[in-house]
């Protein structure tokens, strides 16, 4: 996943924020608790030493402590029920002491005697003590006897069973936590990809926009939020490149039509002052300079006006069903010509019968740009291979030579109108930069793909996929 998208930021801050108010929400729940049952406990050992402060203190005239004791043991039984009584004189005495509970959770002998100062008090309270076997809470209430002696009866309950309960829920916790956690997380994570869908969904769109279809609009979620605005605000930008990339166009194509009268006369004037015999030879070199220069001119004129018309959409104004082999055949043979002047071999390999839909003319205009290309860039005695296979439900089209290859900086821009390697070499070899942009509008709008690769020093190849003629969506028929 890729950790700086705004999905898994947002996801990430969601997942924070929320596992620190599950963590605050666990850590008060855990001491609400505690404190409840702490104050639970209290009161019910505060009501309990009353009680035995109301029944059985009235006795300490007319009874010994034994026999105190001995109805402390028959009505209250703290051995057996796991509790600690103690019942204190103000001057210390200890009148009744409960032994060890059953259950050892403590021990009551080494419970301290209740701290001085609290004795002066009147009301009950309450304090934990902290014993080497085990904690004990104790609700001390004062009392006083009817002959004016004050009596502390002290009764306390181990804290193991409220220890053990907020174990319980603490574990309950830690359990359920990272599990909501994780199912919240979830679930922000599924609505922040829905939230963010249009996003997607624009951005796809937005990729297939193209000059060739630069009039398509990105959709619009009415939804009045920033997505809404945004897509608004895209379309209006859209809007005003079309208008620009249209208006480009419109020039570029008057420009190329406008120019080629002139220069057909310019040419048509050197040519006819070139046969003057009359002429020196240094002027007669000139002219053959410039009318080399008009050729070249001319060539980028043709060019440019064949960029308009493809830009149009003149591609695949003649739409047919066609042998592509056949035709890179026939090409590589008319090309083969071109390339003797050099001795560089043409060899053509092609499979029977490789049909695809689409314009002859230009995709021969495809073959033959390739084919000048490599023938161009190859040194002498150099090999060029024009190769037609079948792939899937695909008939590939490659051009590849041994020629000096293309660096790596510069195959990203091949296609690119105007460009070229080096620029003196392609002066020399009387190229213009437009060869491969025209081969990638007309590959464009059959539906093709055009890649380049190349090792410099060694050589380069193109190579053109484009679906096979027959059944709708480029799938080959089985009559091949």
């Amino acid at each position: 996943m890729n950790t700086r998208s705004l999905t898994f930021r947002l996801v990430a801050w969601y997942a924070g924020l929320l596992t620190l108010v599950f963590l605050t929400l666990g850590a008060l729940t855990l001491i609400f608790l505690r404190h409840y049952l702490e104050a639970a406990l209290i009161d019910t050992q505060s009501r309990r030493a009353r009680q035995i402060a109301d029944t059985l203190l009235t006795m300490d005239v007319r009874a010994g402590d034994a026999v105190f004791a001995r109805e402390v043991n028959e009505l209250y039984s703290p051995e057996a029920n796991d509790r600690f009584i103690r019942i204190t004189r103000a001057d210390g005495g200890v009148i009744y002491a409960s032994g060890q509970p059953h259950d050892r959770s403590f021990d009551a002998t080494a419970v301290p005697l209740p701290p001085l100062p609290p004795l002066q008090r009147s009301g009950p309270f309450a304090r934990q003590e902290r014993l080497p076997a085990g904690s004990v809470l104790i609700a001390t209430v004062p009392h006083d006897g009817p002959s004016g002696t004050r009596y502390f009866v002290e009764v306390g309950v181990p804290m193991q069973r409220t220890d053990a309960t907020l174990r319980q829920v603490l574990l309950l916790l830690a359990i359920g936590l990272p599990i909501a956690v994780c199912v919240a997380v979830g679930g922000g994570f599924f609505l922040v990809r829905r939230a963010l869908l249009p996003v997607d969904t624009i951005a796809h769109k937005a990729e297939e926009i193209t000059q060739l279809n630069v009039s398509e609009r990105l959709p619009v979620v009415h939804t009045g939020d920033e997505l809404e605005r945004l897509s608004t605000s895209l379309n209006h930008m859209i809007g005003r490149l079309e208008d620009a990339l249209q208006s480009s166009k419109r020039f570029v194509a008057d420009a190329s039509h406008e120019l080629r009268t002139p220069l057909a006369v310019l040419r048509g004037e050197l040519e006819e002052l070139a046969q003057d015999g009359q002429l020196r030879p240094q002027t007669r070199e000139t002219l053959g300079s410039l009318l080399e220069e008009v050729d070249r001119l001319a060539e980028v004129v043709e060019s440019l006006l064949a960029l308009s018309r493809l830009d149009a959409g003149d591609a695949t104004a003649e739409r047919v069903r066609f042998d592509l082999a056949e035709l890179a055949a026939s090409t590589a043979g008319q090309m083969s010509l071109l390339a003797e002047d050099k001795r560089i071999t043409v060899v053509c390999e092609s499979e029977v019968g490789v049909f695809v839909e689409g314009d002859r003319a230009r995709m021969k205009q495809v073959v033959v740009n390739l084919l000048d290309n490599a023938i161009k860039y190859t040194p002498n005695g150099g090999r060029v291979l024009l190769k037609i296979t079948r792939e899937a439900s695909h008939a590939v089209l490659e051009v590849a030579d041994n020629g000096v290859g293309i660096p790596p900086d510069a195959l990203p821009h091949m296609f690119k109108r105007f460009f070229r390697v080096d620029d003196s070499r392609s002066r020399q070899q009387g190229g213009a930069g437009l060869g491969l942009s025209i081969v990638k509008s007309i590959c464009a709008a059959h539906g093709a793909r055009v890649d380049v690769s190349s090792v410099p020093g060694k050589g380069s190849s193109f190579r053109i996929t484009q679906p096979l003629a027959g059944e709708p969506g480029g799938r080959a028929s089985a009559a091949h």
